[in-house]
């Protein structure tokens, strides 16, 4: 590969990112520090092959991932930005609906990854809600105990939600769908990126998606239009949200708390 020119992208606090320009063509290279996020730019390589391999979205090729002394790197494909086609809402919803179609035996992955730069744990497990407790929200209770945040009645709370939570087969999920993770494309198409996959309930990208916002509803309208979301999914959306809120909770600080705790006392 020879280099012609690099430039910083915006990569967040967690990786160094540069758009490569080279005589074969222009890639994104991603680096970090390889002893504080080990195998994190292998597992990114594997949840975007597995984007790949199971939806119609438009999803970076890996070129290459690897470490060098003491620093990680993953060598992406560039896809140039561009405005969304007038059936962007369509084509979203048809992709996202075909990728959570994508199913399992089990809830879980066959390696762990992150989400943001926290590790994400999955464990095999037979059930949407030993899932949901054990391989998400357990974790990030426990890692917001040792941040000196302490949380009344878990035990209740868990029985409590393991009632509410639907039980659906395993989708394939994106698993950090918020709009700084998809983009359209020069022709238009939806792209994904930085992902945390797991086969997990699907909801739990739904509502990511309604986290921050970002997202038409169209999109929604269109992808329950052709995968009907179960009864009662938006009285669902904090049980879900709640993950997300942990994560940025113990990624940002006490700002999320106020959300944490709504969604704790609404099944409590």
């Amino acid at each position: 590969m020879e280099l012609i020119d690099s430039k910083p992208l915006s990569g967040g606090d967690i990786n160094e990112v540069f758009l490569l320009k080279c005589e074969e063509g222009n890639f994104v290279v991603k680096l970090n520090n390889a002893s504080k996020f080990p195998k994190m730019f292998e597992a990114e390589a594997k949840g975007l092959q597995l984007l790949k391999q199971n939806s119609s979205f438009k999803i970076p090729e890996v070129i290459a991932n690897g470490m060098d002394q003491n620093i990680s790197y993953l060598i992406l494909e560039y896809i140039s930005p561009g405005n969304p086609s007038k059936d962007f809402s369509e084509t979203f919803a048809a992709a996202l609906a075909a990728l959570h179609k994508t199913t399992a035996d089990h809830f879980g992955l066959d390696h762990h990854n992150h989400i943001g730069s926290l590790p994400q744990k999955n464990c095999l497990s037979s059930s949407s809600y030993e899932f949901y407790i054990t391989q998400r929200l357990e974790p990030q209770f426990k890692m917001a105990a040792e941040k000196g945040f302490h949380f009344k009645n878990l035990d209740e709370f868990y029985k409590n939600i393991s009632e509410e939570i639907p039980r659906e087969p395993p989708a394939l999920v994106h698993g950090d769908l918020w709009n700084g993770n998809y983009m359209a494309s020069e022709t238009g198409e939806p792209v994904l990126i930085d992902p945390a996959v797991a086969f997990a309930p699907r909801e739990m990208d739904i509502t990511m998606m309604k986290l921050f916002g970002g997202f038409s509803e169209e999109i929604f309208s269109n992808y329950n239009t052709i995968f009907p979301l179960g009864e009662g999914w938006k009285e669902r959306i904090p049980l879900w949200q709640l993950y997300y809120l942990l994560v940025h909770l113990n990624l940002f600080g006490s700002g999320y708390l106020q959300q944490v705790n709504s969604a704790i006392k609404k099944y409590s």
